[in-house]
């Protein structure tokens, strides 16, 4: 909208939330309705009703009802339903916040209600007389034991059934298949061994930070019949010399993060890995703390570092690339979105992905300085993933380890539960053989594979 203002596209109008902001997300999403392998486009609008922040998106999906029809769009509104001591629940948030939604003309087809226990027949006609919604359209979800319950949760409530209707679809011509995720909460509550897998990172405190990378973990655990035992570890206690929470882990993962804080620790965390024989998986930064590592004890440079962290360092392994330099916006200089990727043929990438190239999606700026290409691939570093016209590393392996891969994007972007991302899946296989737990045949779960889609 910025960009279209500057441009002179809106003729010196006044640039407006309303039409403007709320256009621009219309098109976004009517862009992806138009996409041939679309059917349906689910857009969640997150946060709180009356949050000022949502509003342009509510004012925005608002409008997709007049504009495509109402029989064309359905809102689903999800509401918390407090226990109070225990036992006792309260309407109230739902009856306010559908309130607060009509009030800026949104009409809830349908209410998700979220609580800690089952809601009875009795509260479900209560929130549907005072909500204006349908009693069959008001389904509850109550805590699970794994979220990945809750499409099954769903779908028993006849909440499928309301939508269609309300879509004029023939849900009797349309039997949902099951089977496949009934497997995978099966394999989610009766795994057949727990493996520990080490996240070292900067900001454990609040885990939901790597969110996406624990999902990971667990998509590639319920491929193996597997649970993931994560240990959280700090990597600003590593840097202070307490290598005791690496101890006894079967996997090292070293996600991204950005700043300085920390860095150290990862750095060692690489070397733990390295020495003692440890699968690792490094996400971004991950990787870039891999090749520092590598670098100080393979080059003999103890000053070895990303110019991001050590501006003057003699052995810039980690640096810009020379069209980076002299971009003053650092958003400008980031690699972002989707990139291919050339693999090796024979590598540990190779073998998990089974294709020789592959598309990652990347949130960085700094890069592999390719000055040191040559002398850490004859020191034993291996890069089995490259951009497809060479100039960037991608992936780097490790010749003499079980299992070593770090890549410069995010695999855990495109991880599903139902279609482990090949990195994660064969990092925690590793792990699992490397254990030494009680071994036994690892169990792939071939029923849950899907072609992978848009």
């Amino acid at each position: 909208m910025i960009a279209r203002e500057r441009r002179g596209d809106y003729l010196g109008a006044t640039v407006q939330v309303i039409p403007h902001v709320t256009n621009v997300i219309k098109e976004k999403i009517l862009r992806a309705a138009k996409d041939p392998q679309a059917d349906v486009v689910v857009v969640e609008v997150g946060g709180t009703v009356g949050d000022i922040e949502s509003l342009p998106f509510l004012e925005a999906i608002r409008q997709l009802k007049n504009d495509l029809g109402r029989q064309n769009v359905f809102y689903v509104h999800c509401s918390l339903v407090p226990v109070v001591r225990g036992q006792e629940m309260k309407t109230k948030p739902t009856q306010h916040s559908v309130q607060a939604l009509r009030a800026i003309g949104i009409q809830p087809d349908a209410i998700i209600c979220r609580s800690e226990l089952p809601i009875d027949n009795d509260l479900k006609e209560k929130i549907a007389l005072f909500t204006d919604v349908p009693r069959d359209a008001v389904v509850s979800v109550p805590d699970v034991q794994s979220i990945y319950e809750v499409p099954l949760m769903i779908e028993a409530s006849g909440l499928g059934k309301v939508m269609a209707k309300h879509f004029e679809l023939d849900a009797s011509a349309h039997v949902p298949e099951l089977q496949p995720w009934i497997q995978l909460v099966d394999r989610v509550k009766h795994p057949r061994a727990s493996v520990p897998i080490a996240i070292v990172g900067k900001y454990i405190q609040l885990p939901d930070a790597y969110l996406s990378v624990i999902e990971s973990l667990r998509h590639a655990g319920i491929h193996h019949g597997l649970a993931i035992d994560i240990h959280w570890v700090s990597s600003e206690k590593l840097d202070a010399g307490d290598l005791s929470p690496l101890m006894g882990v079967a996997g090292i993962v070293v996600p991204g993060g950005f700043g300085y804080r920390g860095i150290e620790g990862k750095v060692i965390a690489s070397r733990y890995a390295r020495h003692n024989r440890i699968p690792y998986l490094g996400l971004c930064l991950g990787m870039q703390c891999a090749v520092i590592d590598f670098a100080r004890e393979k080059l003999d440079a103890p000053d070895a570092n990303s110019t991001e962290f050590a501006a003057f360092t003699s052995t810039p392994v980690i640096d810009l690339m020379p069209e980076q330099r002299n971009v003053d916006q650092m958003g400008g200089s980031m690699r972002l979105g989707l990139y291919p990727c050339k693999l090796t043929p024979g590598s540990l990438a190779h073998k998990a992905y089974g294709e020789e190239v592959v598309y990652e999606r990347h949130r960085h700026r700094f890069e592999f300085n390719n000055e040191y290409r040559e002398v850490m691939n004859e020191a034993g570093m291996n890069f089995s993933g490259l951009s497809p016209n060479g100039r960037l590393v991608e992936i780097i392996e490790l010749a003499d380890h079980p299992w070593f891969v770090a890549s410069q994007f995010h695999p855990e972007f495109r991880s599903r539960p139902n279609r482990a991302h090949p990195l994660f899946r064969d990092f925690v296989r590793a792990a699992f053989l490397q254990s030494g737990i009680d071994q036994m045949e690892l169990r792939p779960a071939e029923l849950l594979e899907e072609p992978e889609t848009n």
